[in-house]
């Protein structure tokens, strides 16, 4: 089991760093704080799974420290995202809706793929239940910011981005919640 835990951490930890930089790249391109929000949630992610990976085949006990640890950064993460809403309230910003349905669709395609890859495991201790749970997440932020572009395409405004990147951060919050409350 471990070795499969091992081999499937180290597929989601590559394919949501490579993510992360794809898609905080176009998000910053494209003016959406929701594109960018997502991007540090495939970041948290890829920190999760690196850290997962090394608590595989380690004590239940360091388990538990290693998914609290990724708890406590995805606090920090979302609290980025939300100062980046907050920033582009205040300055503005003009998000490009195509980009932000494009990237958030090829997003949530690789998310539902991690989500598949991770699904057998998601029982398999404190460290998986924690990488569930962050892929979960990114298939709900992933479909926020393909609504977000819609609704910017329809609206002409920037306040749909935002507050989907307000919702995608406050998710991400509540991810980091639910991780920090785990006990095994």
């Amino acid at each position: 089991m471990d070795k499969k835990e091992a081999a499937i951490l180290k597929w989601l930890l590559a394919i949501n760093a490579t993510m992360f930089v794809i898609e905080l790249f176009i998000g910053w391109f494209a003016q959406s704080t929701a594109l960018i929000a997502d991007s540090l949630d495939m970041f948290a992610d890829a920190v999760v799974y690196g850290l997962a990976l090394y608590a595989v085949d380690r004590s239940v006990r360091l388990k538990l420290r290693v998914a609290h640890l990724s708890g406590w950064i995805q606090v920090m993460l979302a609290l980025g995202a939300l100062s980046e809403v907050l920033r582009r309230f205040i300055f503005g910003s003009e998000p490009d809706s195509t980009l932000m349905m494009s990237f958030g669709l090829v997003a949530l395609i690789v998310n539902v793929i991690c989500l598949i890859l991770i699904s057998r495991n998601k029982d398999g201790g404190a460290h998986m239940k924690a990488s569930w749970i962050f892929s979960a997440n990114d298939v709900i932020a992933n479909l926020g910011v393909i609504l977000a572009g819609f609704l910017v395409a329809l609206t002409s405004s920037p306040y749909p981005d935002l507050v989907i990147g307000l919702v995608i951060g406050l998710i991400v919050l509540n991810g980091a919640r639910r991780i920090l409350r785990l006990e095994s």
